[in-house]
């Protein structure tokens, strides 16, 4: 068994999530590998399933959906790398916050070689440059599979962000990498860097994950955003992409025992298999 990043593009919400439903039912089957999926969505709100719709001030012409995540509402849009890990989570490693607090560690290290500094903060799910959020964690757990996941501000356009108060936290002030390094990012560059830290995050054996092992799933969405005549309705099912993408070169190897998600003991939480999880996020 094998990790399998897949590149993914420019994805149209509705879309993306109805791959991440397809992977899901395929790793709760036995079928497939952990996957994590990297891409950007045109721009959307997202509210979690017990948001509060209050969050949103103006939306605008902007799509809003409310989906099986936890937390609040946030932004997606292009210049802002997305992580969908679909993963099983080995019975040794069945604890919700240990899995966010190693999301947490993910992003904070990826940050961390392009010399900033960021942090967790205490009582809260995301990473801060200072007192200014740079990303965000919304996950759901379906039988132990993961899906949904992080949202990292590389480029984006900030200003989006004005019309929501981003994860219910009012007076909250959003930032990306290009802000605070002064100058533009490149968010393949960030996306390889990412891949890697996570694979060795998560424990995944077999050194560095190699760019050749990013692929685009050509024809997916075209390189622009679909207009609504190519969307995917909601609830529609779609192909999960790595089953349709031809294999790239070979990925990671199975999870290492003793390599932790996190670099912190955290306090565990107690969720049931047999149901979807209901972390706290944002």
């Amino acid at each position: 068994m094998q990790l399998r990043c897949l590149d993914l593009g420019l994805v149209e919400y509705r879309r993306a999530l109805a791959l991440q439903e397809a992977c899901v039912a395929q790793r709760r089957g036995g079928v497939g590998q952990d996957r994590l999926l990297l891409l950007e969505h045109p721009p959307v709100f997202t509210l979690g399933r017990g948001a509060d719709e209050g969050f949103v001030l103006n939306a605008g012409r902007v799509p809003v959906h409310r989906v099986s995540r936890g937390g609040q509402v946030t932004f997606h849009g292009p210049g802002q790398l997305i992580g969908y890990p679909i993963l099983v989570l080995p019975r040794h490693r069945r604890d919700v916050h240990v899995y966010i607090r190693g999301l947490e560690n993910v992003l904070i290290e990826t940050l961390a070689s392009y010399g900033l500094e960021a942090r967790q903060r205490e009582g809260l799910t995301g990473v801060w440059c200072g007192t200014d959020k740079i990303a965000s964690i919304g996950i759901g757990i379906r039988r132990w599979v993961t899906f949904h996941g992080f949202a990292l501000n590389v480029d984006p356009d900030l200003s989006y962000f004005d019309a929501v108060i981003p994860c219910g936290l009012a007076g909250v002030r959003m930032t990306s990498m290009a802000r605070m390094l002064g100058h533009p990012v490149v968010l393949q560059a960030v996306k390889l860097r990412l891949a890697e830290i996570f694979a060795a995050t998560f424990g995944y054996q077999g050194g560095a994950l190699l760019e050749e092992t990013l692929w685009n799933t050509h024809g997916l969405t075209g390189p622009t955003s679909p207009g609504p005549e190519n969307a995917a309705p909601t609830g529609s099912k779609s192909a999960c992409p790595v089953d349709r993408a031809t294999p790239g070169p070979k990925g990671l190897s199975q999870p290492s025992s003793s390599t932790p998600y996190a670099r912190k003991p955290t306090a565990r939480t107690s969720a049931s298999a047999g149901a979807t999880a209901r972390p706290p996020s944002c």
